[in-house]
């Protein structure tokens, strides 16, 4: 075996040894990933796209305290990746993490099955309409949804990041590669959406929720044992730290510390270790040093070097440039949670609206409210494919960015689609109010004589705004997040999504309760025909735009990572791709 062909970032496989790179990795690793995904999101979707209305229908909760129900399962889907990214990090790696976490979730979707299959777990029904389901019931259906959520905490940041690793950042072909990973692994993770929104909805509605929900979970099983049958080419990443977010505490304890020195007129003379110090495993030793930038310089201080104490370590730059990452990619959460919000509403207010309309679409065929969701899938299944091969070549030959734009100019272009979906969905919801009021809609069941057709532009909008901000923020926090914190840091992502549930949560009660007061007509009340909702979506709109202002300004003074990147092969040292991209100008 020759040396030669060894991975140059350190990879290795499940027992420790170097992997050879011909043999591992890549695509080829990657088609039993994106399997699993494809499973996953139609498992989830199948249970978000349409748990609003499994909650009104069969557990009888009113239309606030089922979005309100809804928008924290999902937030807690998407918060509980933190803990799970800090164990595989931290501890037992992203396979090893994945693996268990894997079978918490299977676990929960089979309770699940349970909850709405097994006699004495389900509320009793009779020619469609179910009586109220007993503690007992309401306790072990939960049970099972926060199980799912707990087991999503450890599979969801670490199976994107495990695929990113196929890929060896010192390889030019291979780095190139990753240029498209996460087009794709989103395009995989879509079609499970498609599944879920189009035949899990409609399987739920007309033939079962039992069958509904038991399709995904044999799915799902299936899934996995595709994917364990692809770890013989899987590359691991070494954990070269055993608390990679020690520094986030160690750097500003220290620049605290040194508070009173005066910082060197040269960042040159802050302290660094060699770049031969900076070291990987394997027959070729990938090494990243991240270079000083001029942000938040009184992190600065903790690299000083105290040559009157020596008993105090002193941190290197690469540590200070860490904490610099994280706390750059914390004003651009911050930025990011209206966005999420704005998404909360196709899961829940979006299939509320819905259910009022006329859903015939021909011969006597209604299509459920819940599976319009499905045309965000489908506009992001055409979307993804024609931006990978179509714009970012274009725009790469004009900007010579090897994405074609900043991952930030990808993620404003995303935010402004979605303000004009937003603004669409207010309009609709005007004429809809109109209809109401031209044929004298009063009751909560009365269908509104306009077509469900009439909100596919704001789904559509929704999905084409999602191939710029959502697979955008996902390689946005994986790319910027110090070298072994790339699960943690991908969870900025996923905790984004979390929060955005969270708050849209708070803010429906908070509305609901502000203008229902002293026998006010609420915005959103449980009959959506005597309600305000339009002035909810113009509230929206107008923090939506607000939320962009303040992006851009954050954006503008973003600077990206750049690393060192040096490696050494066989005694040789080449420099590696350069493909920090420029900062966003506004």
């Amino acid at each position: 075996m020759e040396t030669k062909d060894f991975t140059k970032d350190g990879t290795v496989d499940l027992r420790g040894q170097p992997v050879l790179a011909s043999k591992t990795g890549k695509w080829k690793a990657c088609a039993f990933l994106v399997g699993y995904e494809a499973f996953e999101r139609m498992a989830f979707y199948g249970i978000a796209s349409n748990l609003v209305n499994y909650l009104t229908t069969q557990l009888h909760e009113d239309t606030v305290s089922s979005v309100r129900n809804v928008n924290n399962w999902s937030g807690s889907v998407w918060l509980t990746p933190i803990f799970g990214a800090y164990i595989a990090d931290s501890f037992l790696g992203r396979f090893w993490t994945f693996t268990f976490s894997s079978l918490i979730y299977v676990m929960g979707m089979v309770f699940l099955t349970m909850a709405v299959s097994v006699k004495t777990l389900k509320p009793t029904c009779n020619n469609g309409v179910c009586s109220k389901a007993t503690p007992s019931q309401i306790t072990f259906f939960y049970i099972s949804l926060y199980t799912i959520a707990l087991g999503a905490g450890g599979t969801k940041p670490n199976i994107s990041t495990f695929g990113a690793d196929q890929f060896d950042d010192f390889n030019p072909t291979e780095k190139q590669m990753k240029v498209s990973f996460f087009n794709w692994w989103m395009f995989s993770s879509f079609l499970g959406a498609l599944f879920a929104t189009l035949g899990l909805v409609y399987i739920q509605e007309n033939l079962g929720w039992g069958l509904g929900y038991g399709i995904p979970t044999v799915g799902l099983l299936f899934s996995l044992f595709i994917f364990y049958l692809g770890t013989p080419i899987y590359r691991h990443k070494v954990r070269k730290s055993r608390s990679p977010a020690r520094d986030l505490i160690r750097v500003p304890v220290t620049a605290f510390r040194n508070r009173k020195l005066e910082l060197p007129a040269s960042p040159s003379e802050l302290y660094e270790v060699e770049l031969q110090g900076f070291s990987g495993d394997g027959a070729g030793t990938g090494k990243r040093q991240v270079q000083h930038t001029p942000i938040f310089r009184f992190l600065d201080k903790a690299a000083i070097k105290d040559g009157t104490n020596s008993s105090r370590p002193t941190c290197t730059v690469t540590q200070v440039e860490g904490t610099k990452l994280v706390l750059g990619m914390i004003i651009i959460w911050l930025a990011t949670l209206i966005p999420s919000t704005i998404w909360a509403q196709i899961n829940t207010l979006f299939v509320k609206q819905g259910t009022t309309l006329n859903r015939t679409l021909s011969h006597g065929f209604q299509i459920p409210a819940a599976s319009l969701g499905s045309f965000v899938t489908l506009s992001m299944l055409v979307s993804v494919p024609m931006y990978d091969r179509y714009f970012v070549p274009f725009m790469r030959r004009k900007t010579g960015n090897p994405r074609g734009i900043t991952l930030l100019q990808r993620l404003g272009v995303g935010f402004v689609i979605q303000i004009i979906a937003i603004a669409i969905a207010y309009a609709v919801e005007v004429r809809r109010m109109h209809v109401i009021r031209t044929n004298h809609i009063v009751q909560p069941k009365e269908v509104v004589p306009m077509n469900i057709l009439w909100l596919l532009p704001q789904y559509i909008l929704l999905g084409i705004a999602d191939v710029f901000n959502a697979i955008g923020l996902l390689e946005f926090f994986y790319d910027q997040s110090p070298e072994h914190m790339q699960s943690l840091g991908t969870t900025f992502f996923t905790s984004g999504i979390g929060v955005g549930n969270f708050l849209n949560s708070f803010l429906v009660t908070v509305v609901d309760k502000i203008t229902g007061e002293n026998g006010g007509k609420s915005w959103i009340g449980n009959n959506l025909n005597d309600s305000h909702l339009d002035y909810y979506y113009g509230f929206l709109l107008v923090i939506s735009t607000l939320n962009l202002g303040a992006f851009l300004w954050v954006s503008s003074m973003y600077i990206y990572k750049k690393e060192a990147t040096d490696q050494v092969k066989d005694g040789i040292e080449t420099k590696g791709l350069d493909t920090s991209p420029l900062g966003l100008q506004v």
